[in-house]
């Protein structure tokens, strides 16, 4: 357990969530334990890297399809972001709540980083989020019961040679920024341009596709990158 659980310092947790009725649920939730504080919440991914520069945090609870930024439907690239976070805030854990239970997002979510993986729809695990942020705080992993339900479900993409990590990053930038040129992503990746257009291509022969917007839908039906919000039902 880590060293801020045994003390009388309290576990600062952020959420980034669009829907406030949630973000109310969350506090709500959190409320019934005095050494657990919700110091910010954030609407979008712009909004979250800017609360991580003026908070320390413990905890963040991540929704998958929260937007990028303000205006756009296009998710939060987590399969970009969580590593990067991870690397940048160490003793910040990660909790994944989604509506979706596709096995590879779950799947993918969880080998990107994640401490935890709830799907909203599990009210038993909702109950005990309090639980279950101490949890993840002192170093556990976890798993909601539908989230492991859904990990031991066939999906059919067993036929699809996975993506690399490199791979998925590259697509779910390219998911979030539809209007990005390749030297951008290569910029913002911090590679050569011509190393983001081999990831790609060799992304589209893995997924059986010829071009981006076929990648990215391809890549977001097998919860490899990032879903749209209204793309499986909950």
């Amino acid at each position: 357990m880590s060293a801020h659980l045994n003390s009388e310092k309290k576990l600062r947790v952020a959420v980034l969530e669009d829907h406030p009725v949630v973000v109310d649920g969350y506090t709500y939730r959190l409320s019934a334990y005095p050494n657990i504080e919700l110091v910010a919440s954030a609407r979008n991914g712009e909004q979250l890297d800017r609360l991580l520069e003026t908070h320390t945090v413990d905890v963040l609870i991540l929704d998958v399809v929260a937007p990028a930024k303000e205006g756009t439907l296009a998710p939060y690239p987590l399969f970009s972001v969580i590593p990067r976070l991870r690397r940048d805030y160490p003793g910040m854990a990660i909790l994944v709540i989604s509506g979706h239970k596709l096995p590879t997002l779950i799947r993918s979510i969880m080998e990107a980083g994640a401490s935890g993986y709830i799907i909203k729809s599990d009210m038993a695990a909702s109950e005990r989020l309090g639980e279950i942020v101490l949890s993840v705080a002192g170093g556990g992993m976890y798993l909601s019961e539908q989230s492991v339900a859904a990990l031991a479900h066939t999906d059919g993409s067993a036929d699809i040679e996975m993506l690399t990590d490199r791979q998925r990053e590259v697509l779910s930038l390219c998911a979030a920024n539809p209007d990005m040129s390749t030297d951008q992503l290569a910029n913002q990746l911090k590679i050569k341009s011509s190393t983001v257009r081999n990831l790609l291509s060799n992304s589209y022969r893995r997924l059986r596709v010829n071009n981006m917007t076929a990648a990215v839908l391809k890549a977001r039906e097998l919860g490899l990158i990032t879903p749209m919000d209204d793309m499986y039902p909950n």
